[in-house]
């Protein structure tokens, strides 16, 4: 069964209480005291895409509040979010795209772009498949601090199964425009020894900081995917990109056993208006 309430067309939030607050003030207190504890200092350029990690808070939260806090203090006028992440939980052929009006999460619905999703919809692998997108963390964690940020936001929910990198950076080409916000949603290296994933970790930060696209493979990152077709078309666009924190569960909570590696980067541009899109 497909996880949406039919009535109001809304995806729910299958991950609150799990990976993040079910409670709405508990949630509001975590993302805020996150977002402060964050060491945030401002850059030059827009901001113009975050890459963050999306485990439960405990474990990636203060990494992914690097990110958005920099967004929050540099936010522009943004009207919509392509929110991309890998697909965990089913496989899916191509890109995954909802029918839904809305996710929701305990601050309140999230409203899709719906204008957006067809938009892209005609593309031969994008696909419209709500069951990836039903028990899906990977999108969802990111939305609450989405909501910190922006208040109300539309946004537009990409799922990567077997596409390509290139097909992710047509898609991003097609939607990321001057009203656009790009949020790639992907952990680093799973279940390495604290020091070798340190190692496997910095080693795919620097490809991420030299857009080395083919450099990053699965086992650096689950979210592979789409993050090499972002950094496809930020090579495309003369994007700078920025570090902002690297570091793994060990880190954060949890023992050095078995780590998962995370981290937070922002991409600029220095000039308005945005580089215009592809054909």
């Amino acid at each position: 069964m497909i996880a949406t309430d039919r009535e109001q067309a809304v995806r729910r939030a299958a991950a609150a209480g799990l990976f993040y607050p079910a409670d709405p003030e508990e949630l509001r207190t975590a993302i805020e005291r996150l977002l402060a504890n964050s060491s945030f200092k401002p850059g030059v350029g827009r901001i113009r895409a975050l890459i963050a990690p999306h485990a439960g808070y405990v474990y990636s939260g203060p990494v992914a509040a690097e990110a958005f806090a920099a967004l929050r203090a540099e936010k522009h006028g943004f009207t919509r979010v392509v929110v991309i992440g890998p697909a965990h939980r089913m496989p899916v052929r191509g890109i995954a795209v909802p029918s839904v009006r809305a996710f929701a999460t305990p601050l309140g619905n999230v409203p899709v772009d719906i204008a957006a999703i067809e938009e892209i919809a005609v593309m031969p692998f994008v696909v419209m498949q709500d069951e990836p997108h039903a028990d899906e963390h990977a999108l969802e964690v990111e939305l609450p601090f989405l909501q910190a940020v922006f208040g109300s936001i539309a946004i537009v929910p990409l799922l990567v199964g077997s596409a390509t990198p290139q097909d992710v950076a047509r898609v991003l080409s097609r939607l990321w425009d001057d009203d656009a916000l790009v949020v790639v949603s992907s952990d680093l290296s799973h279940y390495l020894r604290y020091d070798d994933a340190r190692r496997r970790d910095s080693a795919t930060a620097g490809a991420i900081e030299r857009l080395d696209e083919a450099a990053i493979g699965f086992d650096d990152a689950c979210g592979a995917l789409p993050i090499r077709g972002l950094l496809i078309e930020a090579k495309h666009r003369g994007l700078s990109i920025e570090r902002l924190d690297l570091r793994n569960s060990g880190d954060t909570a949890g023992d050095r056993n078995r780590v998962v590696g995370y981290g937070a980067w922002v991409m600029r541009s220095g000039s308005f208006p945005f580089a215009p899109a592809r054909a």
